[in-house]
């Protein structure tokens, strides 16, 4: 409310009053340079929107995902076979050269020198 009445009438807000829109105004700077403020916000709205679409609560991710580093190519290999058989294991498509979400359907990509 300070601020939105800093903003419609500067020249009304007292010494006191300013003080503090200052420390509410720096404190917005400080989350805006803050990368993970920005994307826990963001996770948020995200999780609240598809909680609602889904009649359900909860976090959005509910601990079904996790990061795994690949340290070595055996393991991206295995990664990337594991992505790419999804579809054809869940049974939304028959074959791989069916699906649109695996790089057996991706284009060749030409390089253009």
């Amino acid at each position: 409310m300070l601020v939105h009445r800093w903003l419609k009438e500067p020249e009304s807000i007292d010494k006191p009053t300013m003080e503090k829109v200052t420390e509410i105004v720096e404190s917005w700077r400080e989350r805006l340079y803050d990368i993970g403020w920005f994307m826990r916000g963001i996770n948020e709205c995200i999780a609240r929107m598809a909680n609602e679409e889904d009649n359900c609560k909860g976090r959005f991710w509910e601990g079904r995902y996790k990061s795994q580093a690949l340290l070595d190519e055996a393991a991206v290999l295995s990664c990337m076979a594991y992505e790419d058989l999804n579809p054809v294991r869940a049974a939304k498509e028959n074959t791989l050269a069916e699906s649109d979400s695996t790089s057996h359907s991706a284009a060749p990509i030409r390089l253009q020198m």
